[in-house]
C-alpha cells in the first residue's frame, strides 16, 4: 500500500486543504461501529481515489486526527462517531503516521490499516486443511517487524463471528478502534498493530451471530495473566537453552529398553510458594539424589481453578503464570535436563471448562466442542469435550502436543483420560449417546485424532514418548498406528500405557489383613497374564492418595511398623515387576496424610527434630537404593516388553503370601525377586533357581535396618543346592523377612 512520498508542494497544515471524503455508507458505518465488519481495511486506512488519496480512521474520544508524513501535515475532518476522514491531493499513498489528539495528550502512531496481512497464504491453506503442525507460529499474538515497522500480529480462528475486535491495555480495553479483518474463507481474523510488543495484555471481542458480544482470551496465547485474571499476554521467548547434550542423547534413545523411573510432581505444591526458577534450584537436585530418571509434572498449562490441579485447561499453549513466565518454565526444564532428568507433562486433550471468556462457544456457536449438547457435555466433570471430527480442532490439539515437545523440550506427554475420549457411551446412559457409523460405541474421530497426534509427535520429535492413561481393555493402545489388530482398528500409537489394572489389583491385595491375603493371591499375579499385551507403566499416582483413598502407607493394615514394612515391601515388588515405575511425591518418604494441593507434601516428617523422622527417612533411603540398583541392573528394564525377560518361580504360594520371579537382561543374566507379604519370618524358605547360577547374593532387602526394618537379611552369599524345586534344577534357602522384599543376583 505504501507508494511514492508526497512532495514539498503537497504540504497541508489544516483542514482547509483537505477535501471531504465521500460519505461512509450507512451499512459500513453500522457494522464498523458494532464491531461486525469483516473487512475494516477496506474502509479504514489510505486508499487512492480520483483526485488524491482518501484517509479514514476510527478513533473514539479523539479531539482531532492529523496525517503526518515527510513534508505533509493534514488534519482530517470529523465524521462523527469517532470517525475522521479526508481526501488529500496526493499522487501516491505516503509513508504516513497519525497524530491523534485527546483531551490531555497527543499520540503519534502508525495506522494499523495501512498494512498488508502479516500471515501467509500457505499458513491459511494449512489451517484450512487442518495440517498446520506449527500452528502456534500462525495464530495468536506474534511480535514481529512487518513492512519495516515493529509491532505485533494478532490472529484468531473464529469462523462464525460476524466481526472481531482487538482490545487490551494498549487501548484502555476499548476495542472500538481496532476491528480485525477476515481472511477469506479460512475463518481467521488478522490485525497487525504497530508499536505493541511483549508484555501487552489483550483479548478478542467477538461479535456473535446472535448479535451479542463476548470478550475472549486468545486460545493460542503463549502467556497469560496470573489467575484469577484472564487476559492473554504478548510473548516472545528469549531463553537460551543449555541442554544440547541431553537433546542429542534423547533423539537416539529407546525408552522401552532403558531405565524409566518417574517421580510425579504437582509443581505449585511440591514446595508451596516457589517459582519455576526457584524450583529449578531444588527439584533437579532432589530428584537426581533419589535416582529417578524422569519427573512427571501434573498439568502446567494455564487453568483458572487451582483445585482442578490443572486438569481443566483454558490456556493450552501457555504454562501457568502462577509460577512465572514461559521462559521461567523453560529454565526449569533446562535445569532438569542438565541434571540428567527427563521431563514428562500431563496433557489434557479430553475436555475443557465452560468459562465464558475461554473456549466454550468461542465465536458464538459451538466451535471447539460438538454442536450436539449431549455429545459436547462431559458427564463427569461439568466440562465440554472437543470436536475431534473437525479438522481445525484436531489441528489445534495435534499442534499443541508438538508445541510442548519442541518449544519447551518436553520429553514425554502423559495423555489424561484417554478412555473418556475413546467411547461414545463413556459415563452415559442408554439414550444419551449415538452409535458411530458402524453401530459401535467407539469414537472414531477420537481414535483418528490420537493416531494422528502420536504419529506426528513421533515423527517430529525423536526420543519423545507418549503415555496413555487408559483404564479399559482397548486393543492396541501402544501398538503402531499402521498395525491393525483383532478389533479392526489400527493401534493408537502410544509408547506406554498406565497399567491401571495392576494398580487397582495390587492395592486391593495389600489392603487386606495378611491372614486374608491367601484368598486374594491372584490379585498380585493376574497382571502377568496381560503384562505384554501393552507397554506398561506401573502408576502409584496422585489419584491414589487423595479424596478419601488415603496415602500409600496408610492403605496398609496393621500397626505403624507393619504399615511401613508393607509399604517398603510393595515398592520392592513394584520396582522388580515388568513395566516402568511412577511414584507420586510424598510417597517416597511414607507420608501418612493424603496429599492436598493446599500444602503439598509433609516435609516436616523429615525434620531431624521430629521423633519419627528416621522412619520416614528410611523409606526415602530405600527409594534411593531401589532406583540406583534398578538403574544398574539391566534385567529390570532392558526386556520390559519381552515375555522372555520374565519367569515365575513361585506364583501360587498363597498360604505363605510369597511371590518369587526372575527377570532377565538381554544377555540372560538374572535378577531374583522374592516378596513375603506375611508378618512372619520365613527361615530357609526353599526357592528354585536356574542351574547356571551357583551362588546368589542379596543386593537389596526392604527389611534392612537402615530403611527402618528389623534387619532380617541374608548377609552371606547363598549357595545353590542340587535340590530341584519349583520345577528348577537347583534351589537356595534364603531367609525371607516379614513383610519384606529381597532382590538377589548371581554372586
Amino acid at each position: 500500500m505504501a507508494g511514492g512520498g508526497a512532495g514539498p508542494d503537497d504540504a497541508v497544515e489544516d483542514e482547509r486543504g483537505v477535501r471531504a471524503a465521500p460519505a461512509l455508507g450507512d451499512e459500513d458505518r453500522r457494522r464498523l461501529l458494532a464491531g461486525a465488519h469483516h473487512d475494516p481495511h477496506a474502509v479504514l486506512g489510505a486508499h487512492p481515489v480520483p483526485g488524491g488519496v482518501l484517509f479514514r480512521t476510527l478513533r473514539p474520544y479523539a479531539r482531532s486526527v492529523t496525517v503526518a508524513a515527510d513534508g505533509l501535515r493534514a488534519r482530517l475532518r470529523a465524521e462523527g462517531d469517532g470517525l475522521f476522514s479526508g481526501v488529500l491531493p496526493l499522487r501516491n499513498i505516503p509513508d504516513y503516521r497519525l497524530l491523534v489528539a485527546y483531551e490531555d495528550a497527543e499520540l503519534e502512531l502508525h495506522d494499523p490499516y495501512r498494512f498488508l496481512p502479516a500471515i501467509g497464504e500457505l499458513d491459511l491453506h494449512l489451517i484450512g486443511e487442518g495440517r498446520h503442525e506449527e500452528l502456534w507460529r500462525a495464530l495468536g499474538a506474534r511480535p514481529m517487524t512487518h513492512q519495516g515497522v515493529t509491532g505485533t500480529r494478532f490472529t484468531v480462528w473464529a469462523p462464525n463471528a460476524l466481526g472481531v475486535r482487538l482490545t487490551g491495555d494498549f487501548s484502555y480495553w476499548d476495542g472500538t478502534a481496532l476491528p480485525m479483518r477476515s481472511l477469506g474463507g479460512s475463518g481467521v481474523w488478522e490485525l497487525f498493530l504497530p508499536g505493541v510488543g511483549e508484555g501487552a495484555l489483550y483479548k478478542f471481542e467477538i461479535a456473535r451471530p446472535d448479535g451479542g458480544h463476548s470478550l475472549r482470551a486468545d486460545p493460542m496465547a503463549r502467556r497469560t495473566e496470573c489467575p484469577p485474571a484472564t487476559a492473554s499476554v504478548v510473548h516472545a521467548s528469549h531463553h537460551d537453552w543449555g541442554d544440547a547434550a541431553w537433546m542429542a542423547g534423547r533423539a537416539g534413545g529407546r525408552v522401552h529398553e532403558l531405565p524409566f523411573s518417574v517421580y510425579e510432581v504437582h509443581l505449585p505444591s511440591w514446595r508451596p510458594g516457589l517459582t519455576y526458577r526457584q524450583l529449578a534450584e531444588q527439584l533437579p537436585a532432589y530428584v537426581k539424589d533419589l535416582g529417578f530418571t524422569h519427573v512427571e509434572l501434573m498439568p502446567v498449562a494455564e487453568h483458572p481453578f487451582g483445585g482442578s490441579w490443572g486438569y481443566q485447561v483454558t490456556g493450552f499453549y501457555a504454562p501457568t503464570a502462577r509460577l512465572g513466565t514461559p521462559d521461567d518454565f523453560k529454565y526449569l526444564v533446562d535445569a532438569l535436563h542438565r541434571a540428567g532428568i527427563g521431563v514428562i507433562v500431563d496433557w489434557v486433550p479430553a475436555h475443557f471448562p465452560k468459562d465464558a471468556w475461554a473456549l466454550a462457544e468461542f465465536d458464538g456457536r459451538p466451535l471447539y466442542e460438538p454442536a450436539d449438547p449431549l455429545r459436547a457435555a462431559h458427564p463427569d466433570w461439568g466440562t465440554l469435550e472437543f470436536d475431534y471430527g473437525r479438522t481445525e480442532v484436531r489441528n489445534f490439539l495435534v499442534a499443541n502436543a508438538v508445541y510442548w515437545c519442541e518449544e519447551f523440550h518436553i520429553d514425554g506427554l502423559r495423555v489424561d483420560a484417554v478412555a473418556s475420549m475413546l467411547y461414545l457411551d463413556y459415563s452415559r446412559e442408554p439414550g444419551q449417546w449415538t452409535p458411530n457409523a458402524h453401530g459401535g460405541r467407539e469414537n472414531l474421530d477420537a481414535v483418528a485424532f490420537l493416531q494422528e497426534m502420536n504419529a506426528t509427535v513421533y515423527r517430529r520429535c525423536p526420543g519423545v514418548v507418549t503415555i496413555a492413561e487408559e483404564s479399559t481393555a482397548w486393543d492396541g493402545v501402544t501398538r503402531a498406528t499402521h498395525h491393525v489388530g483383532p478389533s479392526g482398528f489400527g493401534g493408537l500409537g502410544f509408547g506406554l500405557k498406565w497399567n491401571m489394572g495392576w494398580m487397582h489389583d495390587s492395592l486391593a491385595y495389600l489392603a487386606h489383613e495378611p491372614v486374608h491375603r491367601a484368598y486374594h493371591h491372584h490379585e498380585m499375579t493376574f497382571s502377568m497374564v496381560y503384562a505384554y499385551s501393552e507397554n506398561y507403566v506401573l502408576p502409584i499416582s496422585h489419584d491414589e492418595v487423595v479424596h478419601g483413598k488415603r496415602a500409600l502407607v496408610s492403605k496398609m493394615p496393621g500397626d505403624w511398623w507393619q504399615r511401613r514394612a508393607t509399604h517398603r515391601a510393595y515398592l520392592g515388588f513394584m520396582w522388580a515387576h515388568p513395566g516402568k515405575q511412577l511414584l507420586f511425591m510424598g510417597q517416597e518418604f511414607a507420608q501418612g496424610a493424603e496429599w492436598s494441593e493446599a500444602h503439598g507434601p509433609d516435609w516436616w516428617l523429615l525434620d531431624p527434630s521430629y521423633s519419627a523422622e528416621p522412619d520416614h527417612r528410611g523409606v526415602r533411603d530405600l527409594v534411593r537404593d531401589l532406583n540406583r540398583t534398578y538403574a544398574a541392573t539391566p534385567a529390570l528394564w532392558q526386556r520390559d516388553t519381552d515375555p522372555e525377560g520374565f519367569s515365575w518361580i513361585e506364583g501360587d504360594a498363597r498360604e505363605d503370601n510369597v511371590f518369587a520371579f526372575l527377570r532377565y537382561d538381554a544377555e540372560g543374566s538374572p535378577l531374583l525377586a522374592i516378596s513375603n507379604f506375611s508378618p512372619v519370618v520365613r527361615h530357609e524358605y526353599r526357592v528354585g533357581t536356574p542351574e547356571a547360577v551357583p551362588v546368589w547374593r542379596e543386593v537389596l532387602n526392604t527389611d534392612d535396618r537402615r530403611y527402618g526394618g528389623g534387619g532380617v537379611v541374608n548377609a552371606e552369599p547363598l549357595k545353590a543346592e542340587p535340590t530341584g524345586w519349583h520345577g528348577r534344577p537347583a534351589s537356595i534357602l534364603p531367609v525371607l523377612p516379614p513383610l519384606g522384599t529381597i532382590w538377589l543376583r548371581p554372586a
